[in-house]
């Protein structure tokens, strides 16, 4: 008789007394639920399939399709499914890695050619046909140098190389039918278990990020427990495709990127040049407002600097480096060290703080190209950076009104937000002391403005924990944005003071901050978060002027220069084409008023505009419209912005 063992089974704690090494689904089917109920398990504490024996005393809690955890493991074992299929009809193909991602799956492929639409449709029919016959997903462990002879065996030089990197002697196989893949799982119980999916798009992707490896296939898919959810999640890419910011770039006229420029690095036309101005005037007078101080830095600073700041050390395969005079420099990735220079530059006094030092400073950071997209990760970007430097009493107050400073400007974009703590990396410097009492301090300040937040292990900076600022778009997206890190670290480097009341030199605590983050990164989100239609205060053109005939172009004219005299930033076009074109033009531009000028406005002096949603609102005169307009700007910018912005 095998010997018996007692498993409490989670969450409501009933124990059962089972011989040892019987399976996790016949343990769970002594609970009343079996079958298709479960997907896998946690026992104690670890994620397992259900086929796997319990050998001794243990906490075992089901994974059914209503956990969290569910949703990840069908969407791993979709990747497995979607190689199968790839490799029973491309048998040439090399697979590289096919983890489970937030909205779905992907898996790398090594092929002769990219894939075609054609292919996907292919590949998609032949995982249906895997999904009809249930095939059971099945664990073995061997041992690491047999999974390198038996991956070498097949030619799969990519499974291979990440063998020959893992330093544990024993490794997981997961086999499916005919195809094996190395894994440490769990799976599903069976395919027959994946019926909702879809292959959504391919992309090339280089072997780990590297843009000196080779170029990789990556067929992204998602999948649910049920159509109905892949139905609504279809939509939503179907929306989030209509407002991409590359597409809308290019169609608003506002960006582009250039293989003669290099990849990562944005080239703003003149309507997305005006909205970032708009924007950056916008963040002055914000700053201004609340007692920063407009500094600016150096774009190259010499590398003992980036030595003795610890970025060398830290970060410098994100840093670029160039030589002058035989000196070597850094091209700055941030901007706390001018700011730090800044403080150094003469005695300050307890009195003299806070400082609060801000610069809308252009960085460059050596991002693989695998991970380049769009406005959202570029090289070159500015950030709206600052940097405050104050006494260890007044930090807290100093986060507080930092956390205020973001939720007022996010409820002007219309932008819900989320928390997140983010504590030491492995990777960092400074005592435990300093990083207790920096993550004290940010999770004091959250808590006393009633927010929850999550907290992130490990995620840190390298000199300091912080808050991550989650932004939650039109879409229910989250992007990451604004950001308030801690440091009491760099100060002691760069043996920053300031003299106390009791007249001794002190340490100061220096606050890193953005409110927007990368202003790039946060027009892509603006772009798709409004689908492109700014609201007024940030539409690069606010009015079109759109004649019947050339009969009214001196009339246009003259309301161009009226409304310009406002500060509209109104635009005529006077080419001959069809009025029907020329409104349809408009629209697709976004603007937010169409002023349509025909022979009844030129002898009643008037215009008549018509908004962007359709409404016709009755005639008035250029001088009435400009007040309108400014009316829309400041209720649209919560009274921050009328008219004359630029």
């Amino acid at each position: 008789m095998p010997k018996e063992i007692e498993v409490t089974v989670l969450p409501v704690g009933n124990k059962l007394e089972v011989p040892k090494g019987t399976s996790v689904s016949e343990i769970l089917g002594k609970m009343g639920r079996s079958g298709d109920s479960w997907i896998a398990a946690k026992l104690n504490g670890q994620l397992v399939d259900l086929t796997r024996t319990v050998e001794e005393n243990s906490a075992l809690e089901g994974i059914g399709i209503d956990s969290p955890a569910a949703i990840e493991i069908l969407r791993h074992s979709a990747a497995h499914i979607m190689a199968q299929a790839v490799k029973s009809i491309f048998p040439e193909a090399r697979v590289a890695i096919g983890p489970a991602i937030e909205a779905g799956f992907y898996y790398d492929f090594d092929v002769a050619r990219p894939f075609t639409q054609d292919d996907l449709e292919k590949i998609e029919a032949t995982m249906r046909d895997i999904t009809s016959q249930k095939l059971a997903f099945s664990r073995r462990e061997v041992p690491r140098e047999e999974a390198i002879g038996f991956f070498s065996g097949l030619g799969e030089k990519y499974k291979v190389e990440l063998l020959e990197e893992f330093t544990d002697p024993v490794v997981s196989f997961y086999q499916q039918g005919d195809f094996i893949d190395l894994c440490r799982g769990p799976h599903i119980p069976h395919s027959g278990f994946l019926k909702a999916f879809k292959l959504t798009s391919v992309a090339g992707a280089y072997w780990r990020g590297d843009e000196r490896n080779q170029m990789l296939q990556r067929i992204y898919g998602t999948a649910f427990f049920d159509i109905k959810a892949l139905k609504k999640y279809l939509e939503f890419l179907a929306e989030a495709q209509k407002r991409d910011h590359r597409r809308l770039g290019k169609e608003l006229d506002l960006f582009s990127f250039s293989d003669e420029v290099g990849a990562g690095m944005v080239i703003y036309h003149p309507k997305g040049a005006l909205i970032r101005h708009i924007l950056e005037n916008f963040e002055k007078r914000e700053h201004l407002l609340r007692g920063y101080q407009l500094v600016i830095g150096p774009t190259l600073l010499k590398t003992e600097l980036w030595k003795k700041s610890g970025h060398f050390d830290h970060y410098r395969e994100n840093m670029y480096f160039t030589e002058i005079d035989e000196q070597s420099y850094g091209v700055k990735p941030m901007n706390c060290l001018s700011h730090m220079l800044i403080y150094k530059s003469k005695i300050r006094s307890y009195r003299d703080l806070p400082l609060r030092f801000f610069e809308l400073g252009t960085v460059h950071r050596h991002e693989k190209s695998g991970v380049l997209h769009g406005l959202n990760r570029v090289r070159q970007f500015t950030q709206d950076d600052a940097h405050i430097l104050c006494t260890p009493e007044q930090l807290n107050d100093e986060i507080v009104s930092i956390i205020d400073f973001v939720a007022e400007v996010m409820g002007i974009f219309g932008f819900d937000f989320e928390m997140e703590i983010s504590t030491r990396p492995e990777n960092s410097i400074g005592s435990d002391e300093d990083w207790d009492q920096a993550t004290g301090a940010l999770t004091k300040a959250l808590q006393q403005k009633g927010l929850d937040f999550h907290l992130c292990e490990g995620e840190g900076a390298f000199y300091g924990p912080k808050i991550d600022v989650k932004l939650k778009d039109a879409l229910d997206r989250r992007w990451q944005c604004a950001t308030i890190q801690c440091d009491f670290t760099l100060p002691e480097r760069f043996d920053l003071n300031y003299i106390g009341a009791d007249g001794a030199k002190h340490r100061p605590v220096m606050v890193h901050r953005v409110i927007l983050g990368s202003l790039e990164r946060f027009l892509g989100v603006l772009i798709e978060h409004y689908a492109g239609a700014f609201p007024a205060w940030l539409a690069p053109v606010q009015a079109m002027i759109v004649t019947v005939t050339d009969a009214q172009l001196d009339f246009a004219r003259g309301v161009f220069r009226e409304l310009r005299g406002r500060g509209v930033r109104a635009e005529v076009d006077m080419r001959s084409e069809k009025l029907g074109y020329k409104i349809r033009e408009a629209q697709l531009q976004k603007v937010p008023y169409m002023l349509v000028i025909g022979d009844k406005e030129v002898q009643q002096e008037a215009i008549a505009p018509r908004k962007r949603d359709g409404t016709q609102l009755d005639l008035m005169t250029p001088s009435q419209f400009a007040d309108l307009v400014e009316r829309e700007c400041l209720d649209s910018s919560k009274g921050r912005v009328g008219l004359n912005v630029i």
